[in-house]
């Protein structure tokens, strides 16, 4: 099964070096994945272990652990993390998120702990986060936290009712704009670390544009992460990857939160 996401086209290849390797995915009903019944009497190698395939419920599953994880956590970071440190702590955990985000985009293997290693720390950043905005601005968390949720199931229905298609061209398209909205955004936090403001950050309208196409980005960002599951449920990855395809979603959930939660910041005046 051919799919034009990369990371899945990594992960189809693990896959196959697994099978290679002696471990052959169960069917739909229990059955092993292959037809052909390995002798085991002496003289024979034993049958190959089988594996269960990952399917959207281990997805959906996985995804609410994650986000029970980043919630708990982004909890605690908000009691214990005093405001005068809550820039440090952002920062810090935006980095170390960062470069785990990374590891497990471009790994070859699918690894839970770094997932979940991957949620623990972000739900500081998300903590952090919501703890400085909230202390500025009241109520505007709750108001994130309805937004976010209310775009990805809208997303959600959009792609079930296939309204939005994950095309490649499609696919191709978002990465080139993500990664070309990536640059943008660690250029300007760059930049501002000299003390020049480019106006993408400050509440001005070019902000509020700029705040407003982040969100659409992020938004069809779920596309990619619906179809990954989508793809990965019909190659028959092994159910440990769902880890990968939950990590996806929580990716794209954590950077709209900001992203609306900045965007709101602009609207609420400085009373």
């Amino acid at each position: 099964m051919k799919t034009s996401n990369p990371v899945l086209t990594r992960l189809g290849q693990a896959a196959e070096r697994e099978r290679a390797a002696g471990y052959a995915p169960t069917g739909p009903y229990g059955q092993p994945g292959y037809p052909q019944q390995y002798p085991t009497q002496a003289g024979y190698p034993a049958a190959p272990p089988t594996v269960n395939t990952m399917t959207v419920d281990d997805v959906v599953v996985k995804t609410v652990s994650l986000l029970g994880i980043l919630g708990v956590v982004a909890a605690a970071a908000w009691v214990m993390i005093p405001e005068a440190l809550l820039g440090a702590a952002w920062i810090g955990a935006a980095m170390v998120g960062l470069v785990l985000g990374l590891i497990i985009s471009f790994s070859r293997m699918a690894n839970p702990a770094l997932v979940i290693a991957y949620a623990v720390v972000e739900g500081v950043l998300v903590g952090a986060v919501s703890k400085y905005f909230e202390t500025a601005y009241d109520g505007i968390v709750l108001q994130a936290v309805v937004a976010t949720f209310g775009i990805f199931f809208l997303m959600a229905m959009l792609y079930r009712a296939k309204a939005i298609r994950a095309t490649p061209k499609f696919v191709k398209g978002m990465i080139a704009v993500m990664a070309g909205l990536f640059a943008v955004i660690m250029i300007n936090l760059v930049l501002s670390l000299f003390g020049i403001n480019t106006g993408l950050r400050d509440g001005s309208p070019l902000a509020i544009g700029f705040s407003l196409v982040v969100i659409v980005v992020a938004a069809l960002s779920f596309v990619l992460s619906f179809k990954e599951v989508e793809d990965g449920v019909r190659m028959g990855l092994p159910q440990r990857y769902s880890w990968v395809a939950a990590f996806g979603i929580l990716v794209s959930l954590i950077w709209l939160y900001i992203e609306i939660l900045r965007l709101l910041s602009y609207f609420q005046g400085d009373d």
